[in-house]
């Protein structure tokens, strides 16, 4: 099978899971080597076998599905957005949630694969803003879909790829080093929870101050998907509370209800 047979499969399958082609472009790699492994273990014979398959057997869009998510993150992720987070939105939402008589600083991350995204909100927390704002506590929900992936997010161990990112000093407080990995000491974790969940099927119970939706909803999901949940994770945010998506997504332009706060990274408040 040649990359065009798998291209012409992606193009006729991914907009069935109400999924967005040109959105895995650059990942299809691997998608394609899952999707192999899954029509070798059917001992079908290339793509239009697999797609003759999928017509026949409904229960395998499923499988299909789980084989179609995309996997890639790190520590740290996109240091502009660490960025203004830690000098612009956390302290800003600190403040907005103390003067509202609130205690706590409640945050979703969506999608969140392995745990590097809400772990690394974790450690900026205590890094950076736990000592201005001593009244608060941070909590940081963490879904996925995938229970492979929250598996790895619970033991919190990672290769040095994962955490490179981190500032050095950061690294070196936050976890602990064994000779083939980085464990993440008990303290950061413990503002963490995980969640097997798919954005797709609902919102967990809110509200919150800050969701994270980064590099999923609005890259992978066809135009129509992208604005019903952009309106569910609307619904969830406090009132001036923030959205935070990937550096290269946007909101779709009929999305009502947000201002963009700083469009070039992605990141908008709830209006």
């Amino acid at each position: 099978m040649n990359d065009q047979d798998w291209v012409e499969f992606l193009q006729w399958s991914l907009p069935r899971l109400r999924m967005y082609w040109p959105g895995f472009r650059k990942v299809r790699k691997q998608i394609i080597k899952r999707i192999h492994k899954r029509i070798q273990i059917l001992q079908l014979a290339d793509t239009a076998a697999y797609r003759r398959y999928l017509e026949g057997h409904p229960a395998e869009w499923k499988i299909l599905d789980g084989l179609c998510r995309v996997t890639v993150s790190r520590f740290y992720r996109d240091k502009p957005i660490f960025a203004v987070l830690e000098k612009v939105i956390l302290p800003a939402l600190a403040r907005q949630t103390m003067e509202r008589g609130g205690h706590t600083l409640c945050i979703w991350s969506a999608g969140c694969a392995s745990g590097e995204e809400p772990y690394s909100l974790a450690i900026l927390w205590m890094r950076c803003l736990h000592y201005r704002f001593p009244e608060l506590t941070m909590t940081i929900l963490a879904t996925d879909a995938d229970t492979a992936l929250l598996q790895r997010a619970e033991s919190a161990c990672y290769p040095f790829s994962s955490v490179k990112n981190l500032p050095g000093d950061w690294r070196e407080a936050a976890f602990a080093r064994t000779e083939d990995c980085y464990c993440l000491r008990p303290e950061y974790k413990r503002h963490v929870t995980f969640l097997q969940h798919d954005v797709r099927d609902s919102v967990p119970d809110g509200p919150f101050q800050l969701i994270l939706c980064r590099n999923l909803v609005f890259t992978y999901y066809e135009h129509g998907l992208r604005c019903e949940l952009a309106q569910r994770l609307r619904e969830s945010l406090v009132a001036d509370g923030m959205l935070v998506l990937g550096m290269h997504e946007s909101l779709p332009a009929d999305t009502s209800r947000f201002l963009a706060c700083h469009e070039r990274l992605g990141i908008y408040r709830k209006q």
